[in-house]
């Protein structure tokens, strides 16, 4: 059965948000415990590509289909696990990309909603914290998306969290998301 294409954001309000990420059943891969079958021959860029064999994978479906099928292993590692198989996939940094925001609210009110590289929707909140990371090529904001699993946040969208965090009143800055607040220093 094919999947649903993924709604237009921009059109989504926060109730329709919450309504599909209600709606949304994942399979079960956290009870699924195969025996280990080897490598996938599947790498996941650092820009959120996903690869096989070395080649792009071009189709979102085909990319949509496997993301529901990761899951982060307890020493660290990702892999891909059916009820029959578990394969090994490389990550290079966080397996999702957050590559649009919505905010609705400002302050202790604001909801602050991410749709992903893989067309799935997370609103950052206690359950799907943002946290920052200090790189030496500057800070990377990543939000929990589950199961050990995170988007790194967009460039663009970073400048619009510190922007957000500075125009504020709180110290330290961060942003609010909700009910819940994350400051944006590491």
């Amino acid at each position: 059965m094919p999947m649903a294409p993924s709604p237009d954001f921009d059109t989504l309000t926060m109730a329709d948000i919450a309504r599909l990420a209600e709606a949304d059943r994942l399979p079960p891969v956290d009870r699924w415990n195969p025996d280990h079958c080897g490598n996938s021959d599947m790498r996941i860029a650092r820009d959120g590509t996903w690869f096989h064999l070395g080649s792009p994978i071009g189709r979102l479906a085909m990319v949509r289909a496997f993301s529901r099928i990761l899951r982060r292993e307890p020493d660290g590692g990702y892999v891909l696990v059916t009820p029959v198989e578990k394969l090994d996939i490389e990550v290079e940094d966080a397996p999702f990309i957050a590559v649009e925001m919505k905010v609705e609210g400002d302050g202790a009110a604001a909801s602050l909603a991410f749709r992903l590289n893989t067309g799935d929707i997370v609103t950052a909140s206690a359950d799907h914290p943002l946290r920052f990371v200090e790189h030496a090529d500057g800070p990377h904001p990543y939000l929990h998306v589950r199961g050990g699993l995170e988007a790194l946040i967009a460039r663009s969208i970073y400048y619009e969290l510190a922007e957000r965090a500075i125009s504020g009143n709180d110290d330290p800055p961060g942003v609010w998301s909700a009910g819940a607040f994350f400051p944006i220093a590491p």
